[in-house]
């Protein structure tokens, strides 16, 4: 297999030198832990005592890895992406909401999106996450099997009836939506219910995918449980699959309750249960389709062989690849200039409901060995051959 991803002019072409510039001095900061924690407790302080700071934060970290604070502030970058063959998912990543005004504005942009993208082939998915649409702790409780209150019966009627109404305008608008995956104690109840919807709107092919967070060990068995059933009633399995973003509260939670973690023994682990599922669902393509989320060059390589072995197209629509927009652009890149299907998570909101979201790359860029490092070798590369061009 041809190794594409150190090709920094096709990795970085849609950046300008300033732009080159504030991304090497982003990473620069979030490669160091102590420099993320006084960012964070400074950032936040700020926001709640009202200090002008959201302009500062819109022109570096913000601009950075987040498209606009509206669907329509982020389409200049929707169709500067799309020029280099690079498709956008739209993501209204506010989090932490409890109240129903904003479960329901939560569904009121999901739809939005899908309407964007029934118009745009340059956004061929939209997303959202279970708690957009209600309550943390009311999926804990259905979850661990409690019974509700009448008052609690109501509000998740409510939200089944939010996830059919988006899935079902997905499902007339042949748009492909991806369900987003949470902590392992809510994540049950989204299960079941998200296997519902593709029941009801996968039969045809995949419209409704589901995450799989292959940091947790369980999440194989679940997939091929899964597909039994879909080979039962008849129904196509959408899968995103990402190695996780809670591993460090997992653990935690794991540890002050007092039962076995969720979370694999090792990041060795965590790579092979990874690649074995997007293994799985290549095997199973015909009834199966895949958005492979992943920043792991290795892992990207064995599903192009794998593609390859099969003969399989690069371009085949059952495939996606998928990065996060502001990070591993010479996979995203690359990987299209290659011919393969490749979509950013493009997030969007109010700067101040966003910082949430911000907060958490940042400490997940820390956390994550290597991946700073090849951001930063990268872009100090592409630097080094532009200025040797001047």
């Amino acid at each position: 297999m041809e190794k594409i991803f150190n090709n920094t002019v096709d990795a970085f072409a849609l950046k300008s030198d300033t732009e080159l510039d504030r991304a090497y001095f982003l990473f620069k900061l979030i490669a160091s832990e102590p420099l993320v924690k006084i960012g964070t407790a400074v950032t936040n302080f700020a926001l709640k005592v009202h200090l002008p700071v959201e302009g500062l934060i819109r022109a570096t970290v913000f601009d950075h890895f987040c498209g606009g604070t509206t669907e329509e502030d982020c389409l200049p970058v929707v169709d500067k992406m799309f020029t280099k063959g690079v498709c956008s998912v739209l993501d209204y990543s506010v989090e932490a909401k409890e109240a129903e005004s904003e479960f329901d504005k939560a569904l009121e942009k999901t739809l939005k999106t899908i309407e964007f993208a029934k118009e745009r082939k340059a956004i061929p998915f939209a997303v959202f996450k279970p708690t957009g649409f209600g309550r943390f702790d009311l999926w804990v409780k259905l979850g661990e099997g409690k019974t509700f209150t009448s008052e609690e019966t109501a509000e998740w009627n409510r939200v089944v009836e939010r996830f059919d109404i988006v899935c079902k305008t997905a499902h007339a608008n042949d748009v492909a939506l991806l369900i987003d995956a949470e902590e392992s104690w809510m994540q049950d109840a989204a299960d079941d219910l998200v296997a519902d919807m593709m029941r009801k709107y996968n039969n045809e092919k995949a419209i409704v995918y589901n995450t799989l967070q292959m940091y947790r060990w369980d999440r194989l068995d679940y997939l091929k449980k899964l597909h039994e059933q879909a080979k039962q009633e008849g129904f196509y399995i959408g899968m995103k699959i990402v190695r996780g973003a809670y591993m460090e509260k997992e653990n935690k939670r794991a540890e002050e309750l007092g039962y076995i973690s969720p979370i694999c023994v090792s990041k060795e682990a965590t790579d092979i249960n990874y690649d074995e599922a997007i293994k799985y669902m290549i095997d199973h393509i015909d009834s199966m389709a895949i958005f492979a989320g992943t920043h792991n060059e290795e892992s990207s390589y064995k599903l192009m062989e794998l593609m390859a072995q099969k003969n399989i197209a690069s371009n085949d629509k059952r495939i996606y690849f998928g990065q996060l927009y502001g990070m591993s652009d010479n996979i995203s890149f690359n990987l299209a200039a290659h011919n393969y299907n490749v979509a950013k998570y493009l997030p969007f909101g109010p700067v101040r409901d966003v910082m949430p979201y911000l907060i958490r790359r940042a400490e997940e860029n820390t956390s994550v060995a290597g991946q700073t490092s090849r951001e930063l070798n990268l872009i100090s590369a592409e630097r080094k051959r532009r200025k040797l061009q001047d």
